[in-house]
């Protein structure tokens, strides 16, 4: 049995033409190929972006229109989910094209929790039926990736410590009140 020698030079290829190998990433857009943390990026990123600007139609348009007409809260909620399901559809497209399968498969975004498994299965290296992997991830994607979920523990802890004190205050009223009673 032959093994490989560890202290001989790397056989990979660093020519100028490899480099040429990666797609682009397409933000919006249902062809070609996009990586697990670019996803997650891309889904939250463009979700904030898009809170963001319907804020921004609701601050002019409330004050225009009357804040007590619910019409107007219900078309802006309405763009809202539309532009977001849309948005994930094409997202979620292209995250499966990179496992090499249909984008039908994006369909499964439409079940609650599961479409976190796009998170974790693993892309084809190399070219497959969709094109060539994405590009490689550079700091900016990893920060925005990774960044959210501190973000949401840090809401959650926010939410969470508070309610947990209320509970310890009130449950130690409670034991004083049955520690009077003869």
């Amino acid at each position: 049995m032959s093994e490989a020698n560890q202290y001989q030079t790397p056989q990979s290829r660093v020519d100028s033409q490899h480099a040429a190998e990666f797609s682009k990433p397409k933000i919006f857009g249902v062809s070609g190929r996009v990586g697990r943390v670019r996803y997650i990026a891309y889904s939250i990123g463009v979700t904030f972006l898009w809170i963001f600007l319907i804020g921004i139609l609701a601050a002019i348009a409330v004050p225009l229109l009357g804040s007590d007409n619910p019409v107007i809260m219900m078309v802006l909620g309405g763009l809202y989910y539309i532009g977001i399901i849309v948005y994930q559809f094409m997202v979620s497209i292209q995250r499966v094209h990179d496992f090499n399968s249909s984008g039908w498969l994006s369909l499964i975004i439409l079940i609650p929790l599961v479409p976190i498994i796009l998170w974790f299965i693993p892309g084809t290296d190399g070219e497959n039926n969709y094109g060539n992997p994405p590009t490689p991830n550079h700091a900016g994607v990893f920060i925005a990736a990774f960044l959210v979920p501190v973000v949401l523990i840090g809401v959650m802890a926010a939410i969470a410590i508070p309610a947990y004190q209320g509970y310890i205050n009130a449950a130690k009223e409670a034991q004083q009140l049955e520690q009077q009673q003869p």
